[in-house]
């Protein structure tokens, strides 16, 4: 069960501010409200891995699923991210909201696993990384991996779809039960000068990684 209802989830995070000048180089594109909620709704209702949970956001940017995860009654949300701009807004956000037991680091995510202080911290981790589509290829499966370092639980991420059978190679790599939860269709509205369209949907999927028997 979640603790409120999915239309005032997505309500609540229509109302939230978003990147003012997005990076290309870090890939910043805003998260969809409406996608944010479904999917965050469904990882409490199918899975249970959010109320009461300890969660962690890996490029958490302005805040989308680190603020949607605590209103679904996370006991404690932590948000990290490398961009300063970003996690500006993202205190503007909770503070706007008054929201307490939201915090967020400022770090190179990638790093993280390198410090052993995160690690197997979390019971869950959610995560939009970039997909790596410009000068970041493979970025998204490092995003992956870290999150795998973190947490106890279980590992949400987004990925092109196109991605989907190399992704199903990778986890068994990892030692790590995959699976995608949901196709969705990405709609990215235009943000930099490069684009040609108003907007363009992204056939997307959204896996989740069992970590629960990682070091069994």
């Amino acid at each position: 069960m979640a603790c409120i209802k999915l239309k005032k989830l997505e309500e609540y995070l229509q109302c939230l501010d978003n990147f003012q000048k997005p990076k290309i180089n870090l890939e910043q594109y805003n998260t969809p409200p409406h996608i944010a909620s479904c999917v965050l709704y469904n990882i409490q209702t199918l899975y249970g891995d959010i109320e009461g949970k300890y969660v962690g956001d890996l490029g958490c940017g302005c805040g989308m699923l680190s603020i949607g995860s605590f209103l679904l009654g996370a006991g404690m949300t932590i948000g990290f991210e490398i961009d300063d701009d970003a996690l500006n807004i993202f205190q503007a956000n909770v503070s706007e909201m008054e929201l307490p037991n939201i915090d967020c680091v400022l770090c190179d995510v990638l790093a993280l696993p390198n410090s052993k202080k995160w690690e197997n911290t979390f019971d869950t981790i959610v995560t939009n990384p970039p997909f790596g589509t410009k000068n970041n290829i493979g970025i998204d499966m490092s995003f992956v991996q870290t999150g795998i370092a973190l947490s106890s639980g279980a590992v949400y991420s987004f990925h092109k779809s196109s991605t989907r059978d190399y992704i199903h190679k990778k986890v068994k790599d990892w030692n790590v039960k995959g699976n995608v939860v949901a196709e969705l269709k990405y709609n990215i509205d235009t943000c930099y000068s490069f684009h040609k369209s108003k907007s363009v949907d992204i056939n997307v999927d959204f896996w989740r990684f069992d970590v629960s028997e990682k070091n069994v």
